[in-house]
């Protein structure tokens, strides 16, 4: 009879024990797997903050993406510049008013 009881036992703590490590995957919006791929190449986080800035608002942010990924030749539609431009905001431009 011990050795009917012992299967199920070990197969609950193998389960247990396999969950603990599991970290969830996270979820990279458009907007971040664009950067990614086509923009941080030449981008670190001191591009964002340097003296000379160009992006003072939502709009000038959306401005720049557009004209960069036209510089890059990536014929990007107005949604990924948007979607790009709101990645943005969020990773280093909290302060930017959206305009």
């Amino acid at each position: 009879m011990l050795p009917r009881l012992m299967l199920p036992v070990l197969v609950s703590l193998l389960a247990a024990v396999g969950d603990v490590g599991a970290q969830p995957i996270h979820q990279a919006s458009r907007g971040e797997l664009l950067y990614t791929t086509h923009c941080i190449a030449c981008h670190d986080t001191q591009v964002h903050w340097r003296e000379k800035k160009l992006v003072t608002d939502g709009k000038s942010l959306r401005r720049e993406v557009s004209r960069w990924q036209d510089v890059a030749g990536l014929g990007w539609t107005g949604q990924d510049v948007e979607e790009v431009a709101q990645y943005l905001q969020a990773l280093y431009y909290r302060h930017l008013t959206p305009n």
